[in-house]
């Protein structure tokens, strides 16, 4: 079907979808006057798009009112195009709202990939070859529609963000730039086998939630969206969406219960069960090794909140595209988790009218890193990340005597000594009151005694030990205020049998752990982990403390959605065993310390 002969149908125009800008929008700055404003929203659902041997994929186009060619923001996903425009809380709504876009003069094009919803074919492996080809034949066709200028940019969180980077490094001739919001580079790594082990908890929620018959069947009329966003948008948004974040991860849970189809379970079962190494997972490595082949102007946008997915693509990607230094920006938010994914739109569409429309509309100014500095909470600029001038900190756990003992953390010279958790695989049955007799947690802390930016990468580095062939370390670090609240900094995992350094793999954010050659551990044999944990920026202030703990399941250290952490619970240890941190010169904490001049913009 050409969408150059397409008309809108009446019916599903009735109603105009209510826009939505709900979560950050802007990072820290005010843009000039947009290029349009006030351009209005019609649709052109199910418009078919030829990719090639017959197949079609389902695309609905939201172009602005008014007539006219206009630049065109795809959206391409293995998900459900189904509520996009609805305002929806799923976990699926990941594109921006359409009349946010249309009213600014562009249209908007959210496609699923073959085998979803009306989309022809099939596919099952996600970001694979074929789909990277049939994006960047939807971009193609795009920008020979009759409503598109022949400029077309991307935009999208999670799925919609993974994807940008694996077409633009072809690149389509008429692809200018890309938005990326909350993405990986690794598929392997950042993904399947994050901290060495398969990612079941959030592959079991990913598909149950958005891969079962239903979704694959849902058929949603575009009347029925309109609605809903008006609904959903309203400002009763503002009350009901803090009582349903609160019982996210129960919600969660339930998704996990559903079944996915049977080509799904496969999929699971393949990465679970023979996805060990990278030659064997069924998941496509990723673009990570090859950014070089990227060269068009992008932002990517890092939410801090995340752990087992989400947690080093933006770092990758702005440190390792071929893009020239002056057309790439890197921003940092505030941990946030928000349904549907509205963020970051005004930003966004800021960026396109500079790359596109050429507006002087101050993007070209704003720093290449804008970061949320939690406990200043403002956003702070640089030239690059890690922030050029900021100094590593090392801090070194000292023992308190008893395993139990609160620790210390200390700049000063490391000492000997150790101490012991217990590594309990998750869900196992212990006696009441186990925790009496055995600690799962080992606690350290340091007061600040003058306000301290931190900012960049975070390492963690232990001299470690266990009564077993292996183990697993979770790592985090915490404010506490002079209150006495507890808030997540940073947050990292290690598998000790897989802690070998893949140093080609490596960033200046990341340490790439090499998964595919395991070590077994011999029981009581000291070795060292070094590992990373995410970058959260914050500012310490005099008199609040910063803290360090260790443990071996990450339930007893992670955040959840209800306080803008995603971060979801890992199948680890693999054994019950007695865990030993050994002090000394290799078991620290590495932070960095950024001066007041470094951060200035």
């Amino acid at each position: 079907m050409n969408a150059a002969l397409a008309k809108a149908r009446l019916w599903d125009n009735i109603v105009v979808p209510k826009g939505g800008l709900f979560g950050h929008q802007l990072a820290g700055w005010t843009p000039g006057a947009p290029a349009h404003s006030g351009l209005g929203c019609r649709l052109l659902a199910d418009q078919m798009i030829p990719v090639g041997d017959g197949i079609c994929l389902a695309g609905d186009v939201y172009t602005p009112k008014r007539k006219g060619r206009f630049p065109a923001i795809v959206a391409f996903s293995a998900y459900s195009k189904e509520l996009q425009s609805s305002g929806a809380p799923t976990g699926t709504n990941e594109t921006g709202s359409p009349p946010v876009f249309t009213d600014r003069g562009y249209a908007h094009v959210v496609v699923a990939r073959r085998g979803m919803g009306r989309s022809q074919g099939e596919s099952i492996a996600f970001f694979n070859d074929t789909d990277v080809e049939d994006h960047a034949k939807v971009i193609a066709w795009t920008a020979a529609q009759a409503w598109c200028d022949g400029n077309v940019v991307l935009f999208g969180t999670s799925y919609y963000g993974i994807v940008q980077p694996q077409v633009a490094a072809k690149p389509p001739p008429a692809l200018k730039g890309f938005f990326s919001i909350e993405m990986c580079t690794d598929y392997f790594r950042h993904i399947s086998m994050f901290g060495g082990g398969p990612q079941v908890d959030f592959l079991a929620l990913w598909m149950g939630a958005n891969f079962t018959d239903f979704q694959f069947k849902l058929r949603v009329p575009p009347l029925a969206r309109a609605l809903m966003s008006h609904v959903i948008n309203s400002p009763l948004k503002r009350w009901w969406w803090p009582q349903v974040k609160k019982r996210m991860y129960t919600i969660m849970k339930g998704f996990q219960r559903n079944t996915p189809t049977k080509p799904m379970r496969e999929l699971f079962a393949a990465i679970a069960l023979d996805g060990k190494t990278r030659a064997t997972s069924p998941l496509p490595l990723g673009p990570s090794g090859s950014l070089d082949k990227v060269n068009v102007p992008f932002v990517v946008v890092q939410n801090p909140g995340h752990l087992n997915v989400h947690q080093y693509g933006a770092y990758d990607l702005f440190e390792n595209a071929g893009t020239p230094r002056d057309r790439k920006w890197l921003i940092i938010g505030p941990a946030e988790y928000e349904l549907p994914c509205y963020h970051w739109q005004l930003e966004a569409l800021a960026f396109y009218d500079h790359i596109v429309l050429g507006a002087d509309n101050g993007y070209a100014q704003q720093a290449r890193v804008r970061y949320w500095t939690a406990g200043a909470d403002e956003y702070r600029g640089a030239s690059n990340f890690p922030v050029p001038g900021s100094e590593a900190m090392r801090l070194y756990p000292a023992s308190s005597g008893a395993d139990t003992a609160l620790h210390h953390l200390g700049e000063g010279e490391h000492q000997c000594g150790s101490n012991r958790w217990a590594a309990v695989p998750y869900g196992a049955i212990v006696t009441p009151g186990f925790d009496e007799v055995a600690n799962q947690v080992l606690g350290f802390e340091t007061l600040i005694e003058e306000d301290v930016e931190l900012t960049g990468p975070v390492t963690v580095s232990l001299c470690f030990s266990a009564n077993e062939i292996d183990s697993h370390v979770v790592a985090r670090t915490s404010r506490i205020d002079r209150n006495g609240g507890n808030q997540l900094m940073s947050i990292g995992t290690i598998r000790p049998a897989c802690r070998k350094i893949d140093m080609a793999r490596s960033t200046a954010t990341e340490i790439a752990i090499d998964i595919d050659t395991p070590q077994p551990l011999k029981p009581g044999e000291p070795v060292i982990l070094r590992f990373s944990l995410t970058p959260h920026p914050v500012l310490l202030k005099a008199g609040e403390r910063l803290r360090l703990d260790i443990a071996s399941r990450t339930d007893l250290l992670r955040s959840d959605q209800s306080h803008d952490h995603a971060q979801f619970d890992m199948q680890v240890p693999p054994y019950f065993s007695r865990n030993t941190i050994h002090y000394g010169p290799q078991t620290y904490v590495e932070l960095h310390r950024v001066p007041q001049l470094a951060c200035a913009a």
